[in-house]
């Protein structure tokens, strides 16, 4: 029986393998863990940075976590409305295009 893939692993595989053993083992292994910030908050600081950097690749995966971890889709929503007058209309408009996919693919 062989071990389930990280999505790190699915994403990467073997073209950067210390790549991925940092996101398995520090990122998600070690910060995502920590006891200050619950996983819900932290899915809405990771979204809400992603967001602000108009990073819309890293999106759909941290929309679907932050979904896992508690956040609702008005939050989200809401979420983005408010950094529309603090990263930008576009980052915004980038960013709710996203969330209205992941809605409807569910």
């Amino acid at each position: 029986m062989t071990d389930a893939l990280t999505p790190a692993q699915k994403m990467i595989g073997d073209t950067a393998p210390k790549l991925v053993e940092l996101t398995d083992d520090v990122l998600f292994g070690d910060v995502w863990e920590r006891p200050e910030l619950s996983r819900r908050d932290r899915s809405l600081v990771t979204v809400a940075s992603l967001i602000a950097m108009n990073r819309v690749g890293q999106l759909p995966s941290h929309m679907r976590r932050a979904i896992a971890n508690g956040v609702t889709r008005d939050e989200l929503a809401e979420t983005i409305t408010h950094l529309a007058f603090y990263a930008g209309w576009p980052c915004a408009m980038g960013a709710i295009g996203v969330l209205k996919e992941i809605e409807q693919s569910e």
